[in-house]
């Protein structure tokens, strides 16, 4: 799905971050992530409609991935709770669906990392203006067998959301 989104940039891509988005069927990987606690009562409210982690922890994770040619379902049990979104290609764009919002990226390489770059959102249905849209870092990096994340999401007023980073395995075939 990453690849028929990005075209050839996705070549560019390192070697592990191409092998995860290469992933097909039900797969299980495993890691470590650090995750910080949502900065504000609001931003803790949000979290909780989105699912997104509620609490400060470090520890394994593991990811659960459910690939087809164009829908993807990520599970990542992270250590204190499972967080579970749903991708699809639409036009070139993978829109994600995470609890109440549903979120449109476009796919980026930039200086060999993946970048998904927040276009749109939907919250229980309804769209938010382009000059509301919280700002929002999702990429990816590799390094021999590990795929790196940093994902956080924060608002102005509101403050951070989510912010968890970390690293899972994704092995070569052997």
């Amino acid at each position: 799905m990453y690849e028929q989104a990005m075209g050839e940039s996705f070549d560019r891509l390192p070697p592990a971050v191409q092998r995860f988005h290469k992933l097909a069927g039900l797969q299980e990987l495993h890691g470590w992530v650090d995750i910080e606690a949502p900065s504000t009562p609001a931003a803790r409210l949000l979290a909780l409609c989105l699912g997104t982690p509620l609490r400060a922890t470090s520890g394994p994770i593991r990811f659960e991935l459910r690939a087809a040619a164009e829908s993807e379902t990520w599970t990542r049990h992270f250590p204190s709770q499972k967080m579970t979104s749903r991708l699809r290609l639409e036009a070139r764009r993978v829109v994600e669906q995470l609890g109440a919002a549903r979120l449109t990226f476009e796919l980026c390489e930039a200086e060999g990392r993946l970048e998904m770059r927040l276009m749109g959102l939907r919250f229980f249905g309804v769209p938010c203006p382009r000059w509301l849209l919280p700002k929002v870092v999702a990429e990816e990096t590799g390094q021999n067998d590990r795929l790196h994340f940093r994902v956080q999401a924060s608002l102005p007023v509101i403050g951070t959301v989510t912010s968890y980073r970390g690293h899972l395995i994704v092995a070569e075939k052997t």
